[in-house]
């Protein structure tokens, strides 16, 4: 499947636009700031009914606008998909398929396939555990629909133990039958939950593995740690032992709400000990990996976005990957640059043809 043409009005830094796009390469070029990054992220919300880059979807509706719209004509082998979003303030959104509105958005996650490679990737290395469990949801979320359901109704179940943990310290009370409710729909969520993640981790770290060492032609090993409580013991023992330390911070501590994924190079932290070209290496990596892996679970190709690749990547680095995608059917590839020059010299080098788009102040020229 491959987005044939892309339609915005009032979207961030667009007024409107409308492109023709190439199955193949898509270069985006233009200045810092210029609007190359918003194309990647509409044909983000086509993919996942979400920004990539701002959670907020009010947010990215055009100053002073009413709303924002982005339409996209996806072609597949044998068919037309035409898939709508639309946002008003302080509204619902809306997201239809071929005219037809979806009763909830997780029904539309998986029909369009996606990898966003972006500088703020590296906020997988330097933040929180929290974006680390997204990355992870968001790749088994992608091919295994029931994975979804569970995490919607894990979180849901998290937030309402919460809530009577923290009646009980307002009230001074405890009600051990109403607590046990809640702790019985956890384990059983999370001991799903958690086998799926295992069972990814698992088969994800050879591919990510193979993909690093091809960057970095074998100069390094890398790791991928899977850490987890339930990795410890039965969750149902690990409930009673964390009860009173859940009473006292009125929140649960025990669940795969806490899982984490540990990078690792020569078997030390990633994110200590390696250096700028490593992190952005190693995050690459995955996100080829994670291309691979969906490719192979869903026999669909995933759209491909690379934003702003040259930061923090040599011309070396940034050749040996062009070079990867070139020779391995990566599909449509959406890429923005700086230099109008750069990439079109690169993939005619490749012997890839491309099409390049120039973005000045949320204008589109072909």
């Amino acid at each position: 499947m491959y987005l044939e043409k892309l339609s915005i009005v009032n979207f961030k830094n667009y007024e409107s636009a409308e492109l023709e796009l190439n199955n193949g390469v898509n270069c985006f070029v233009g200045d810092n700031a210029s609007g190359k990054t918003d194309l990647l992220d509409a044909v983000h919300y086509l993919s996942l009914c979400k920004s990539y880059f701002n959670p907020i979807d009010s947010q990215n509706i055009l100053h002073e606008a009413p709303f924002f719209v982005i339409q996209g004509k996806f072609m597949n082998s044998d068919h037309v998909e035409n898939i709508h979003c639309g946002i008003k303030r302080n509204q619902r959104k809306q997201f239809k398929r071929n005219n037809k509105l979806y009763e909830k958005l997780a029904d539309h996650i998986g029909l369009i396939p996606i990898v966003m490679i972006s500088p703020s990737d590296l906020d997988l290395i330097i933040d929180g555990s929290e974006i680390r469990r997204k990355f992870l949801d968001g790749i088994i979320s992608q091919f295994n629909r029931e994975y979804l359901a569970n995490m919607v109704d894990y979180n849901r179940v998290i937030s309402q133990r919460n809530a009577l943990l923290k009646q009980f310290a307002q009230t001074n009370s405890f009600d051990k039958e109403s607590l046990e409710v809640w702790d019985e729909k956890l384990c059983m969520l999370a001991k799903k939950i958690y086998h799926v993640r295992k069972e990814f981790i698992g088969d994800f770290i050879p591919i990510f593995q193979k993909h690093y060492e091809n960057l970095v032609d074998g100069k390094e090993a890398v790791n991928l740690v899977y850490q987890s409580q339930l990795n410890e013991g039965a969750i149902e023992d690990l409930l009673k032992e964390g009860l009173h330390k859940d009473k006292i911070l009125q929140r649960s501590t025990v669940g795969v709400h806490k899982d984490d994924l540990i990078f690792k190079i020569e078997e030390y932290p990633l994110k200590k000990f390696g250096s700028q070209g490593q992190q952005k290496s190693y995050v690459i990596a995955m996100k080829l990996a994670q291309f691979e892996f969906i490719k192979d679970k869903t026999s669909r190709v995933p759209l491909l976005l690379l934003d702003d690749i040259y930061d923090r990547l040599d011309n070396a680095r940034v050749g040996k990957l062009m070079e990867m995608i070139a020779s391995n059917s990566f599909g449509q590839l959406f890429i923005t640059d700086t230099n109008s020059n750069r990439l079109s010299e690169l993939f005619e080098t490749l012997k890839v043809p491309v099409k390049v788009y120039e973005i000045q102040n949320g204008a589109v020229k072909s």
